[in-house]
């Protein structure tokens, strides 16, 4: 069996590692591996310039470049990299759609509750009592399948 305690990586090894990352992040993005490929290269292109570095130098300069740039992309792309802040689309809200809508009763509100004609549907409505049939009301909210209203 070799015996591998005395061995060190040249730059090459590093050079294919960080080839070896990039190709990864090519494959599955998103997961920040294309950075510690440049962090690979970089620490190969030190060792082919300072061929003495020692193996724990070059495993600590790797650890520090790849953090640093992971966080230097996520400081400087972090903003840009989220979505904007776009108020929700009513689509799915059906009944928040109806907000500021100026309805007709169709009964009375008595006891707190009534009903009332909405495009093509009729909807139970909460309000306040002695609005009669026929009445306009404003929808003001929203209670599960029911709107609050009040007169208009």
């Amino acid at each position: 069996m070799p015996d591998f305690t005395d061995w060190t990586p040249h730059a090459w090894h590093w050079w294919a590692a960080g080839v070896a990352l990039a190709l990864v992040e090519m494959v599955t993005p998103g997961f920040g591996l294309l950075w510690l490929g440049v962090a690979a290269v970089l620490v190969g292109s030190v060792l082919f310039l300072v061929p003495s570095f020692a193996l724990v130098g070059q495993a600590v300069l790797f650890a520090v470049l790849a953090a640093a740039l992971l966080l230097a992309t996520r400081r400087l792309l972090g903003p840009m990299a989220g979505t904007p802040e776009t108020p929700p689309t009513p689509l799915n809200d059906r009944a928040g759609q109806y907000l500021g809508r100026v309805l007709t009763l169709e009964t009375a509100i008595a006891n707190g509750q009534g009903r009332a004609r909405l495009d093509d549907g009729a909807w139970i409505v909460y309000g306040p009592d002695g609005l009669p049939a026929g009445a306009p009301v404003r929808v003001v909210g929203v209670e599960g399948t029911a709107l609050r209203v009040e007169a208009a």
